[in-house]
């Protein structure tokens, strides 16, 4: 490094002025700041067979950066012609045309030197700069190459149009400042401008230097959380084969192409474009040659496509152009004589101010502002007012802090500086190329004081007869579909269906089929769902009301039965009908109907509750009457005389009712055992896509004791029955008690059979159905053929008829 040093002292005996002379690249002032404008080019590599200088001149004019060139003096002109800004002071400026983003730097050590040496050992105090400011360069490299020169003695360096994101770092340049739109905001408007017009397959050619680089990878970071995609990058330059990178963008079907590059390598790409027939394209133009006049008049330009550009707002600037008309008819100089100056030469001899004028002027703003902030900040740190400045020492730092706290109007735009340096401009036009070769603004993008986003479309002359061009990977999938994307690209997929009960919702996520919710349905390849509607019986049903009807029916035949029992209490008919074990049938039977209710209305915890429990706990009683009424039959003409024992047995400690007390205990307590889990309300989401059955969920697993219970007594009474059916004729109730039971089996076996094919709601009134026939058939086929002797037979209802029957079967027995 010292070595390096070193060098810098003995370079610096060559900038050590001569002679005194004055040319349009320098101007004495009070304060002098600096300038690099890459009036030249140099695209080709250059060997030297010895350090030396390189010749500028000897390359490509670029009438662009020369209107910028020029646009500076005239601003510093502009400045001392003011008797506000400076008064009684003067500004001056010395320029160098950096062509060179790394052989230019004799000009860099030049605004370094102070009386023609560069001191680079000095004492901060005594080490005052040549310049208080250095306006330029233009691109993102030269930036970055010549900076390290200056950050040290922090002397402002106020680019124009370097927008690559590393100079946000305040740590590695301090005092670098930007008053031209950073590649930031560029690929912001860039990625809105896609979006808006839905292209998402799209190709970036950019250039191989730290501007186009850097624009790459915050493009690559900003479309992640979109739906642009990526197809296809190429480094280019102006001496690629365009013939292969337009082969491949076209082979890849991609409509869309945004140019990325410089000023030059732009116009060689085009013209290429053009001369390779590339048709029916967007091409998006960055600011570095979205204004290009010389491609905007160009033959054969139309046929490319459509061309959409991003230029830093053009504004006019009075009184430029008289300033560049008065330089050209001062001039002296020949076109086959190029001028020399002191510091610089200059060929722009062939040129005439009209096309200087004509050059794009993009960066118009940006250098016109880049000098005002310097001499506001020269305002503020000399404290100027009418009557003058004070004479104090100005040192470049003291000019920094001013420029950061920049906030002045020039031109009707506030020149403000955000926290990383850039001017808080935040300004985009958006322009297209329409036919009279002309760009025509078409709307604006604009960050503060917020964002704001405008685009006049009906503006667009499109290529494609007017319809906004799609670029797309995959075609957008019809409605009701969802993408299946490759494992490649995110753009590229193939459509799938969404299947019933899901839907898809493009605007959160085109890649998944969301399924509905359980109160909710849907067609295959649906957008949303639709509630389900929900089926149950209600109480106002017909068939419910025909149903609750009938109960109340056999409730008041129990009652009527029952009040006719307890009349013919003593006869014969109710005494071998069971006696005081009717009234306990017939009071369970009225029981057991009150489940018959709650199998209609919406169900309820308490409502499935009743629906079951009522009905299994009481019909278990039933049952086990009935088990009783036929174990006693077989056991008075079958059993007692074979086992007399068991007969006193049963009579000495009641069997009957200690059966039928403990069928009740048992039952009752395996129903109240499931109080963990009992029958509750349930959604039957299952059987119809498009309703939800509301239903009573009955966990048979765990009432499978509790129903065991009354399948066990239902298959010993028919065991019971079977062994009485030779009994006498009109005394044998277990004939009647079989034919009930019958019925009983064969009804809840359909019942059964149609729960397992049918699903609907009507399954409950079916249910319903099949608990009241449960109750009618032992009141009908058991109670009512008694009742009918009671009422129309009186003379079977007598102690000598049943006499004469056991007489007759004992006689048939006997033989």
């Amino acid at each position: 490094m010292k070595s390096f040093l070193a060098s810098l002292c003995l370079l610096g005996i060559f900038f050590h002025p001569q002679t005194q002379c004055k040319s349009e690249f320098n101007l004495k002032g009070d304060f002098t700041i600096g300038g690099l404008f890459d009036i030249h080019d140099v695209s080709e590599e250059v060997h030297h067979e010895r350090p030396e200088a390189i010749n500028c001149s000897s390359h490509r004019f670029i009438p662009s950066n020369y209107q910028r060139f020029q646009l500076m003096r005239f601003s510093v002109e502009e400045i001392n012609n003011s008797s506000s800004l400076l008064p009684n002071l003067s500004l001056g400026y010395e320029v160098f045309d950096h062509c060179s983003d790394t052989l230019s730097f004799p000009g860099v050590l030049r605004l370094m030197s102070v009386n023609g040496f560069i001191q680079p050992w000095a004492e901060p105090n005594n080490k005052v700069s040549r310049v208080l400011a250095v306006i330029g360069p233009f691109t993102s490299t030269q930036a970055m190459t010549v900076a390290p020169f200056f950050m040290p003695d922090l002397i402002p360096m106020v680019s124009y149009g370097s927008s690559s994101s590393v100079f946000s770092s305040k740590v590695k340049y301090p005092s670098f400042l930007r008053t031209g739109n950073p590649n930031r905001d560029v690929i912001d408007v860039i990625v809105t401008m896609l979006q808006r017009f839905n292209w998402s397959w799209v190709a970036f050619l950019y250039s191989d230097n730290d501007y186009a680089n850097d624009g790459l990878e915050l493009f690559i970071r900003k479309i992640k959380t979109t739906e642009i995609c990526l197809a296809y990058t190429k480094i280019v330059n102006q001496n690629t084969d365009y013939s292969l990178i337009f082969k491949s963008i076209e082979d890849q079907m991609i409509n869309v192409i945004i140019v990325f590059t410089s000023e030059l390598t732009a116009e060689v790409l085009i013209e290429s474009a053009v001369q390779l027939n590339v048709t029916n394209k967007v091409w998006i133009a960055t600011d570095t040659w979205s204004s290009n006049k010389k491609l905007l008049k160009m033959k054969g330009i139309r046929k490319i496509g459509t061309v959409l550009g991003l230029p830093q707002p053009a504004l006019t600037i009075a009184g430029f152009s008289e300033f560049i008309t008065s330089f050209e008819s001062q001039s002296q100089y020949k076109e086959d004589k190029p001028p020399k100056f002191c510091n610089q030469v200059s060929n722009w001899g062939t040129w005439r101010a009209k096309d200087i004028l004509d050059a794009d002027p993009s960066f118009s703003y940006p250098v016109y502002s880049a000098v005002y902030a310097i001499a506001h900040a020269l305002h503020k740190v000399l404290q100027c007012d009418t009557a003058g400045c004070n004479n104090i020492p100005v040192y470049p730092n003291m000019i920094l802090a001013e420029i950061q706290k920049s906030n002045f109007t020039l031109l009707n735009r506030t020149v403000l500086f955000d926290e990383t340096g850039v001017l808080r401009s935040g300004l985009f036009s958006i322009v297209v190329w329409n036919s009279s070769g002309d760009e025509e603004d078409i709307g604006f993008y604009s960050f503060y004081p917020k964002v704001t986003f405008f685009i006049n479309i009906s503006k667009i002359i499109w290529h494609t007869d007017g319809e906004v061009p799609t670029s797309v990977c995959s075609p957008e999938c019809p409605t009701g579909y969802v993408r299946n994307p490759n494992k490649i690209q995110k753009c590229c997929f193939t459509c799938e269906i969404c299947p019933a009960a899901t839907y898809v919702n493009v605007e959160e996520d085109p890649y998944k089929c969301i399924h509905c919710k359980n109160t909710e349905w849907s067609e295959e390849g649906s957008t949303s769902c639709n509630l389900r509607q929900l089926e149950y019986i209600p109480f106002t049903d017909t068939g419910a009301i025909a149903i609750m009807v009938s109960t109340w029916v056999i409730v008041g035949l129990t009652l009527s039965v029952s009040v006719l029992f307890a009349i013919n209490y003593n006869t014969p008919v109710v005494r071998s009908a069971g006696g005081p074990m009717c009234f306990l049938i017939l009071g369970c039977l009225s029981l057991c109907s009150i489940s018959v209710f709650f199998y209609f209305g919406v169900p309820t915890p308490a409502s499935c509750i009743l629906r079951y429990f009522p009905f299994i706990w009481f019909y278990t009683v039933c049952l086990a009457c009935f088990v009783v009424r036929s174990f006693q039959i077989v056991c008075i003409f079958r059993i007692s005389a074979k086992f007399p024992s068991l007969l006193i047995w049963w009579k000495k400690y009641h069997g009957q009712w200690l059966l039928i007390s403990t069928s009740f205990v048992v039952q009752a307590l395996l129903l109240f055992s499931f109080y963990h889990d009992p029958p509750q309300p349930y959604n039957e989401t299952s059987w119809h896509p498009k309703q939800i059955v509301l239903f009573c969920y009955l966990n048979l697993k765990a009432t499978s004791c509790s129903l065991f219970l009354p399948i066990s007594f239902a298959c010993l009474c028919f065991v019971f029955s079977y062994m009485a059916k030779d009994l006498p004729k009109n005394y044998n109730e277990a004939k009647a008690i079989t034919f009930c039971l019958l019925l009983l089996i064969f009804t809840w076996t359909l019942f059964i059979t149609v729960y397992m094919l049918y699903h609907g709601k009507y399954i409950q009134t079916l249910n319903a159905v099949t608990v009241l026939l449960s109750l009618y058939y032992f009141l009908v086929g058991y109670f009512l053929p008694k009742c009918y002797i009671i009422l129309f037979q009186p003379n079977k209802n007598t102690q000598q008829y049943f006499q004469s029957l056991i007489q007759n079967y004992t006689k048939t027995i006997s033989q």
